[in-house]
């Protein structure tokens, strides 16, 4: 992933594909992250096992179908999400729109990861900082990082995604090994109750942009199959894995705090996890937003922007969001997350898969693996627009069945029918 200089508004040559491996440790980076962590310790902490385990299930075979299908049209044409969004209903305009909604998620995505990095720093040096400063150094540190090294992503993705998990399994041995098995199924959970299809939104809250920025991996892949197993892999190793082990640990422990979890429970190997967690997740957050911002800038102006100044600018933003405890508002904002993002996908798979609006033009263009020309893209794509913001609004006002499927099961017919009805 180190080519984003090179291909933030153009396909990815075929030539120049990578590995599978490659591609697969840094898209299983989303899911093996402390936030997949933080989530599973706030289900274990709110919910039966049974239904925490249901929720999941429930939520990786949405999260595998959806993923998997739009990983395929970025691998297909070689395009970033939101350059693809100008091709699958959007427009040039409203593909902007869907840049500026994922370049927010991510900056939202790094002031949460920043903040836990915080606390286990400030943990770390015995609060002698306090967590505003602690937050304020960890997140300019990196952010400079990130700008002036980007080209370590895949480097850190090799290292870091299998000592997660390793760690995470020795944690989880070190603790579980103290409980019986049958006392924690049948506790009671400590925290405020969460229902089943609230913790699906949750879950697909958390999981959701990870979708949405797929084609931003796969577009790097060589074929279909390499997309299904690299989908697969992040669902075992992110939801089933990461997501389980949380919930047996918050049940065990009874707290939702994983910094707690992670620093007192293993010490110094604790904080290094949450340290090259925060590191790793954050570089594919400033990576998907810078491509999303490069995007937006590329229709408005027609001019390239430089990535360090964009990605310092990225990371202030969100170091101040983290300064000002958007960790605190963790569950609010993957309930968000999980109502809106929904149509955005449904939409653009709807347009690819079933109307392909444009379908023959990216055909031709591939060939000679250009995009296609501006007088061949629309304005603007206010079927997709409309739908989107019909959808979002049902799925937060709709209280039956699950927010997360209806808005993204309405995003897809809404859209369909204006489709039809237009043609």
């Amino acid at each position: 992933m180190n080519l984003i200089d090179n291909y933030p508004t153009s396909r990815v040559p075929t030539n120049i594909r990578l590995s599978f491996l490659s591609v697969t440790l840094v898209h299983a980076g989303m899911l093996t992250a402390l936030d997949q962590f933080m989530l599973g310790a706030v289900l274990g902490n709110s919910m039966t096992l049974t239904d925490a385990f249901l929720a999941i299930f429930i939520s990786s075979i949405i999260f595998g179908i959806i993923t998997f299908a739009l990983g395929f049209a970025g691998m297909k044409e070689g395009l970033s999400s939101s350059l693809l969004a100008r091709w699958c209903g959007f427009g040039r305009i409203g593909s902007v729109l869907v840049s500026l909604t994922i370049a927010i998620s991510l900056v939202g995505w790094f002031g949460v990861q920043n903040a836990v990095f915080a606390k286990g720093l400030n943990y770390a040096l015995g609060n002698k900082l306090g967590f505003e400063w602690s937050a304020t150094l960890s997140g300019l540190f990196l952010t400079v990082l990130v700008a002036f090294g980007f080209k370590a992503l895949r480097f850190t993705a090799w290292i870091a995604v299998p000592f997660f998990v390793i760690v995470i399994l020795f944690i989880s041995a070190g603790i579980l090994k103290h409980h019986n098995m049958m006392d924690l199924i049948q506790s009671v959970p400590s925290g405020e109750t969460i229902t089943l299809s609230s913790a699906i939104t949750l879950i697909m809250g958390g999981c959701i942009v990870a979708t949405l920025i797929t084609p931003d991996m796969s577009r790097y892949s060589k074929n279909s199959r390499q997309v299904f197993w690299m989908v697969m892999v992040s669902i075992i190793l992110g939801e089933f894995v990461i997501n389980g082990l949380a919930i047996l640990l918050a049940r065990a422990l009874n707290t939702a705090d994983v910094v707690t979890i992670m620093t007192q429970t293993a010490g110094g190997i604790g904080l290094l996890v949450v340290i090259f967690s925060t590191l790793r997740v954050n570089d594919i957050n400033l990576y998907s937003s810078s491509l999303s911002i490069a995007n937006s800038i590329s229709i408005l102006t027609g001019k390239k922007v430089n990535y360090t100044i964009l990605t310092l600018s990225i990371g202030i933003i969100g170091t101040t969001l983290s300064v000002l405890g958007i960790l605190d508002r963790f569950v609010g904002f993957l309930t968000i997350l999980g109502v809106i993002f929904p149509p955005i996908v449904g939409v653009m798979l709807t347009d690819y898969f079933i109307i392909k609006t444009h379908r023959n033009i990216l055909k031709e263009t591939q060939q000679g693996e250009k995009i296609p020309a501006n007088k061949d893209t629309p304005l603007i794509g206010w079927n997709a627009v409309f739908a989107c913001v019909i959808a979002s609004i049902l799925g937060i006002t709709v209280e039956t069945g699950i927010p997360t499927v209806n808005s993204l099961l309405a995003a897809s017919i809404i859209y369909g029918l204006l489709s039809i009805i237009k043609r």
